[in-house]
């Protein structure tokens, strides 16, 4: 079939890209029923952030009341715990889950990790390559046996005695996904890990031309080809079952985009792009208290670059149109919830 001509190339692409779902509970008692849900439905995997609640307890949930999803935390905070708490939580819910697990690390940014969790703030490339390494050398050890021995700048682990190893699994092999904004992040992801998370706060341009040559660096550091490091992404959309309600819904994501891009984490993203001067105003209205003000900073235009705007049918072609060999798994930044009935026309559309 010549993809290029076929009046079905959207449904085939979008076939090709995993559907994936985010889960937002307002409590984690609700996980159980949302990822069933979610699993009926068609989705191909959930994802669950780290914000009110833990994502790795949040995933444990999932992975108890799934069978076939991929359960993955998009993303977990690296650096608030030892490695060892990790590598100890993530090897119970890869045990439970049968393979289905997938870790998404991810750095925080520097006021959260002072103010927030109370964490020294170092260079985060640099410590993100030892707990990913250290997360290596454990498992590795449980599985086969080896001893442990990890020394690192940040990082020095060598005892691991018979009454705190948990055994050997029977799909030690956990997938690590690495958030990653700028180049840096983006090649550690090349070189060690088996995914990138793109912020939802991207362009096309951005991913094409910055993070997946920078991808392609890293992994020609260890020898490896780059398609072997997936891409995922939620992304903007402005979706509805008519125009009035897509116009309304794009309203909802450019008061997102605005607030997003005041960070100045993300500022790579608008440089490349020519939008520094609105991403230093956006910044000053955010200082100011100012974010009722915000969202009429970010025009049509620029808008544009970083949503899909479409009704429930049009929206599998307009996700192929835009992410077709960009995105291996794409999931809309729209929590997913019983409670819209919406939802059963998204997969539906996707899916037929």
């Amino acid at each position: 079939m010549d993809l290029g001509r076929s009046p079905f190339r959207a449904q085939v692409v979008v076939a090709l890209m995993k559907l994936d779902a985010l889960l937002h509970p307002s409590s984690p008692a609700e996980i159980p029923a949302l990822s069933r849900a979610a699993e009926e439905r068609g989705f191909d995997g959930l994802w669950f952030g780290e914000t009110s609640h833990d994502s790795l307890l949040a995933s444990t949930l999932a992975v108890e009341h799934t069978n076939r999803l991929d359960v993955g935390t998009g993303i977990t905070l690296a650096f608030t715990r030892s490695p060892m708490a990790l590598a100890y939580a993530c090897w119970d819910v890869q045990n439970i889950a049968k393979g289905r697990f997938i870790l998404g690390l991810g750095s925080q940014v520097k006021g959260h990790m002072e103010r927030r969790f109370a964490v020294k703030w170092v260079p985060p490339v640099p410590k993100m390559r030892e707990v990913i390494q250290s997360l290596r050398a454990i498992w590795s050890c449980w599985q086969t046996g080896e001893p442990l021995n990890f020394q690192g700048r940040h990082h020095s682990l060598s005892l691991m005695t018979p009454f705190f190893d948990p055994g050997p699994i029977e799909h030690p092999d956990i997938p690590i996904y690495l958030a990653a904004v700028n180049i840096g992040m983006a090649r550690l992801a090349g070189e060690l890990c088996q995914g990138l998370h793109a912020h939802p706060l991207h362009t096309v341009a951005y991913l094409r031309d910055v993070l997946r040559p920078a991808v392609t660096e890293g992994a020609r550091k260890t020898g490896r080809p780059s398609d072997e490091v997936n891409f995922a992404a939620s992304v903007f959309v402005g979706v509805g079952r008519n125009r009035k309600e897509v116009a309304n819904s794009k309203e909802v994501v450019r008061q997102q985009v605005a607030f997003y891009a005041s960070t100045r984490t993300y500022r790579p993203v608008l440089d490349l792009h020519g939008w520094g001067e609105m991403g230093d105003r956006l910044h000053m209205l955010s200082v100011s208290g100012r974010w009722d003000e915000m969202s009429s900073q970010v025009p049509d235009e620029v808008l544009e670059e970083f949503m899909i705007e479409a009704t429930f049918q049009e929206l599998p072609e307009a996700v192929s149109s835009k992410y077709d060999g960009i995105l291996d798994r794409v999931s809309l930044y729209l929590p997913f919830d019983l409670k819209e009935d919406w939802w059963s026309s998204i997969i539906m559309a996707f899916r037929t």
